[in-house]
């Protein structure tokens, strides 16, 4: 394996609309995101999560993904299709202790410490195959992905922001993975100055993240 990127499908965790679990795209989220599929990286093969909201995103990218089920969201438990105001409201202890403790499952599904360790497995499979791969899942996923190629604990899973839409690439290097965090960027009009038809201009944005480790639990 020399390249995966992974394309997130959901929006950061914590929003204030956000709803536990899978959930369908929005048409301006499908104009977004076909908009920027001239801009995705090369890639020998895709895979995509078994959600419908993945399988809107690879639908809209007019991209042919194979449904894996190692690129499943985190198991929410008794919380699945859930907003986050109404588990705050009825259960802040429980959530607390979720935001906090990696083992923690408070909603009787999976841990964030769970999640962490079945995507080290993914990943430590998919790093002797060749070729690039693109990858279209959730946010919790391509969080864990980076706890594992950082090789930093699982507490920090948190402190790991995953932009709507964002592009994580992995590169294998030297036994090890290098990380790059990017944002699909939708054509831009360039206007020649002799009046003529504007020229789509196709980037990728690229970001620069920090990984804060110390000063929150």
């Amino acid at each position: 394996m020399r390249r995966l990127t992974m394309l997130c499908a959901t929006a950061a965790e914590g929003s204030h609309d956000q709803v536990f679990g899978d959930g369908v795209l929005s048409e301006h989220d499908r104009r977004e995101v076909a908009a920027a599929r001239a801009a995705l990286p090369p890639f020998s093969r895709a895979l995509r999560g078994p959600s419908a909201r993945c399988a809107q995103i690879a639908e809209a990218l007019a991209v042919e993904a194979t449904p894996e089920n190692a690129l499943r969201d985190l198991d929410y438990g008794t919380w699945d299709g859930r907003p986050l105001t109404e588990i705050a409201a009825e259960d802040p202890f429980g959530l607390s202790a979720w935001l906090t403790d990696p083992a923690a499952a408070p909603h009787g599904g999976e841990s964030i410490a769970q999640l962490c360790r079945r995507t080290a497995a993914w990943l430590d499979r998919l790093r002797a195959e060749p070729g690039s791969v693109l990858a279209i899942t959730e946010s919790t996923l391509i969080r864990a992905s980076l706890v594992h190629a950082l090789a930093v604990p699982s507490r920090a899973f948190w402190h790991l922001e995953v932009p709507r839409f964002s592009a994580v690439t992995l590169t294998m290097r030297d036994g090890g993975w290098n990380v790059r965090l990017d944002r699909l960027a939708a054509p831009q009009q360039h206007l020649p100055i002799d009046g003529s038809s504007p020229i789509p201009v196709l980037t990728i944005r690229s970001t620069r993240r920090h990984v804060c480790l110390t000063g929150r639990p």
